[in-house]
């Protein structure tokens, strides 16, 4: 039976600065609609599984066309609410080489989502209904209102047995008093987590954890255990990705279960478009554990499904679980007929 997914989070317009031009450049721009619980509620569709969003959209034009194309992703918007004034939006500017790609927010604290409450939110019954919650730490890093409806909703899962999910996901422009501001905003999380996405960096620069190994695999392999025993986590789960030459990134991915870990292949791969590819790991990592598999296929699902959406132009994971095997596989097919 398929499991119900809810995740909470921001609806944001993406507007992309058509191929490698700066924004100072073009004069055109395409919009769609992203934001980690969109992707996240989208791949998990497309993995057989039913996807809702929480989060609050305003009345107009704008909002109408974010709930269409969110509709057309297949999410179920059975928990979305309308309210506000605004719709978060972003500018994307491709990078090339060796200039980075580029994010500029605008109207983000002053958003519908971000200027809601729990109180615009049915979140009890939300509780009764889902098998698991997802929440990302960009959305912890908002307004107070948002965080304690993140906690309320989490706390509220948890008591009728659901799966709380958290990505660590820091992000330091949002937040003004740096790793100090956020530690027990992400301490509570943490501690009310049962999947988590982090890897050792988050446990050194946002925990201030310390360790003296000085390779990232011995860093993760000395912090993570403890992460997990100090907040009682099930399953942590991660990735280390490196940028080379000619638009060439490799990523690795590992999971932490069981006092045990497993690691996916070192894999290279080319990147057509890179936004959305955490998330896309993340939903591997949620399929993999809700169909049982064992903790290598699923640290090897994850990665392929996070590779593959580097392969398709917007944020969104649009893969099947056919398509995310045949590449586990390794197999480059030609024209599908």
């Amino acid at each position: 039976m398929p499991k119900k997914i809810v995740t909470f989070g921001e609806v944001m317009m993406r507007l992309q600065v058509p191929g490698h031009e700066l924004l100072a450049q073009a004069n055109t721009l395409q919009y769609t609609f992203s934001g980690t619980g969109v992707n996240v509620a989208a791949a998990m569709g497309k993995l057989g599984h039913e996807g809702y969003l929480v989060s609050r959209i305003p009345r107009n034009p704008l909002g109408e066309a974010a709930l269409s194309f969110l509709q057309r992703l297949g999410i179920r918007d059975t928990y979305i609410s309308w309210g506000g004034k605004y719709m978060g939006m972003y500018f994307l500017e491709n990078g090339f080489g060796q200039r980075a790609s580029r994010v500029t927010y605008t109207n983000r604290l002053e958003s519908s989502f971000n200027t809601a409450g729990s109180f615009d939110y049915d979140l009890d019954s939300i509780a009764e209904f889902a098998d698991v919650v997802h929440f990302c730490g960009i959305a912890l890093a908002m307004t107070d209102k948002v965080r304690e409806t993140m906690k309320t909703l989490a706390r509220r899962v948890k008591e009728k047995g659901g799966i709380v999910c958290f990505d660590c996901n820091y992000r330091p422009s949002l937040w003004k008093g740096g790793y100090d501001e956020a530690k027990p905003h992400y301490e509570e999380m943490l501690a009310l987590a049962d999947i988590v996405m982090m890897n050792e960096k988050d446990a050194m620069y946002i925990l201030g954890m310390k360790t003296e190994k000085t390779t990232k695999v011995g860093q993760l392999k000395e912090l993570i255990p403890s992460v997990a025993k100090m907040f009682h986590i099930r399953t942590i789960a991660g990735t280390h990705r490196e940028v080379k030459q000619d638009n060439i990134h490799s990523l690795k991915g590992f999971i932490y279960q069981n006092m045990t870990f497993s690691f996916s292949e070192n894999m290279s791969f080319s990147v057509f478009d890179r936004i959305g590819a955490g998330d896309a790991y993340t939903s591997g990592i949620l399929h993999g554990e809700l169909k049982g598999l064992s903790p290598e296929e699923t640290v090897r699902f994850a990665a392929a499904s996070g590779i593959l959406a580097c392969t398709i132009a917007g944020d969104t994971p649009m893969a099947t679980e056919e398509e995310i095997r045949s590449a586990m596989s390794g197999v480059m097919e030609d024209v599908k007929r």
